[in-house]
Order: structure tokens, then C-alpha cells, then sequence
């Protein structure tokens, strides 16, 4: 194995806080306190796989996240009984996504993990989403990949198949780090290595799904630095 990409939403950083928190400020400045912010973020977020879906299925070109998330996020607020919002306002707050923190064990095993291994993001977020976050959050990776430079979102085959080509590495040299069961079925499926992450609070004390590893995969850590340590053993 050469390689790590990662998940990043969930995996590598806490989006529902990250999100949260904007919206508030953004209802605050509106007069809207009455609405969760929290609940509007789930609300945000149940549109992501939807919106994709139109591109993986071809009824729509592929199509960057932030275009897709700038969409969701005026069909959510208008919902919510918010309309008119000025283009700018709802640019600014779209970049929400471009700066989310990291989960506390992600800078010192990324680091960890970068002594050995080529680091790098698998996820479905667009280059200049991904490099923003990278910056702020100062994630050592190795060179911002993702759905955008290979045309595809997962679980499409086409996600992981040509991450691994653009590294110019086997799908067996590359290993998918996720805190999510289904992306790591697909990856597997594609021929890449497999780490299970849990984030049992991704989507709130109350979650219910990826708890745990549901299948055998290759490692299953508690948390980055956990899978440091596996794979320096």
C-alpha cells in the first residue's frame, strides 16, 4: 500500500457542526432565531445525494458541489419560509462547506500517517471546497483530489478507479479511509484497501447508522491515530 485518500465529510471534519454554525449566525441576522440550526443543516444535507444523483445517472452533466450545495441551499431556505435572500448572502454562507474543522484526532494522525504514506481526499467536494478547508485547517495533504478532477461521484467505480490512476498507482496500492460502511463496500468493489473510522456523532448524539464496521475490512480503527499506529506496527 502507498496511498490514503480519505472521506471528508464525517471522516476528516465535523460538517453538521461546521454548517450549524454559520446558519445561525445567518438566522440571526435575519431574524429567524426561531429555526435549529442544526436541523436546518440535516435539512441541507438530505438534498447532497439527491442532487448527485442527477449527475451519476446522466440526467445531468457533472456538476462541481458548490454549485449543487448553492441549489440545495435555496430550495432548504425556502422551505423554511426564507425567500428573497440577497445572491451575495447566500454565496457567503454556501462557503460554509469550505470551512469546517477538523475531528480532534485528525492533525496529529494525518501527520503521523504522512511519514509513510501518500495523503490525499477522496471525496465528492470540488478542488477549491477542498483546498479552502485544507488551508484553514491546515490538513497536510499530498494533492487535492476528489469527484471534480475525476468527473464522478461515488459510489460511481469511476471514483475510486480513476483517483487510483491519477496517482498512477494499482487500486490494491491505494487504501479508502471512511467512516462510512457503503463508501468502503464501493471502494472494495473498485479493488482498493479499506480502513473503517467510527464517528458515532457525525450526525448527532441520536445517530444511528456507521456505529460500527459492518463488514471485514482491512483495518478498523477508533480513530486517525489509531490507524497511525496499526499501520506503523
Amino acid at each position: 500500500m502507498r496511498a490514503l485518500v480519505f472521506d471528508v465529510f464525517g471522516t476528516v471534519v465535523d460538517w453538521r457542526s461546521g454548517v450549524a454554525r454559520e446558519l445561525a449566525g445567518y438566522l440571526s441576522a435575519i431574524g429567524r432565531e426561531d429555526l435549529d440550526p442544526f436541523a436546518l443543516a440535516d435539512a441541507w444535507r438530505r438534498r447532497y445525494q439527491p442532487a448527485m444523483e442527477e449527475c451519476r445517472s446522466g440526467r445531468r452533466p457533472f456538476t462541481r458541489l458548490d454549485v449543487l450545495h448553492r441549489e440545495n441551499l435555496e430550495g432548504v431556505l425556502a422551505d423554511h419560509g426564507i425567500t428573497g435572500c440577497a445572491a451575495g448572502d447566500l454565496d457567503a454562507l454556501n462557503l460554509a462547506w469550505h470551512r469546517l474543522d477538523p475531528w480532534p484526532d485528525v492533525l496529529l494522525g494525518l501527520h503521523r500517517l504522512k511519514r509513510r504514506f501518500f495523503l490525499a481526499p477522496l471525496s465528492n467536494g470540488n478542488i477549491a471546497l477542498l483546498a479552502n478547508m485544507a488551508k484553514r485547517a491546515r490538513l497536510p495533504w499530498d494533492a487535492v483530489l476528489g469527484a471534480e478532477p475525476v468527473r464522478a461521484y461515488k459510489p460511481q467505480p469511476e471514483a475510486y478507479l480513476r483517483t487510483a490512476e491519477l496517482l498512477a498507482m494499482r487500486p490494491d496500492e491505494v487504501c479508502l479511509v471512511a467512516a462510512h460502511n457503503g463508501d468502503l463496500r464501493a471502494a472494495r468493489a473498485a479493488g482498493l484497501k479499506t480502513a473503517f473510522v467510527a464517528r458515532p456523532t457525525e450526525h448527532g448524539e441520536g445517530q444511528t447508522v456507521d456505529l460500527r464496521a459492518e463488514d471485514p475490512w482491512d483495518w478498523v480503527a477508533t480513530d486517525f491515530v489509531d490507524l497511525a499506529r496499526q499501520l506503523y506496527a
